[in-house]
């Protein structure tokens, strides 16, 4: 069963996570969202029971 020899896939998996790890994340880590969070004051709005007909 060739599946059961991680020979082949192991250094393909480490290989993939090495690349990843040093040149893709730091390339998306600098990145500057376009729409920063801002501390803004949490609102609170008044609310009302809903008039059902019915009752």
């Amino acid at each position: 069963m060739p599946q059961l020899n991680p020979s082949p896939w192991f250094s393909i998996m480490l290989t993939t996570w090495l690349i990843y790890l040093a040149i893709v994340q730091p390339k998306l880590l600098s990145f500057i969202p376009t729409n920063p969070p801002s501390n803004m004051p949490n609102l609170t709005s008044k609310t009302t029971p809903w008039p059902w007909p019915w009752t």
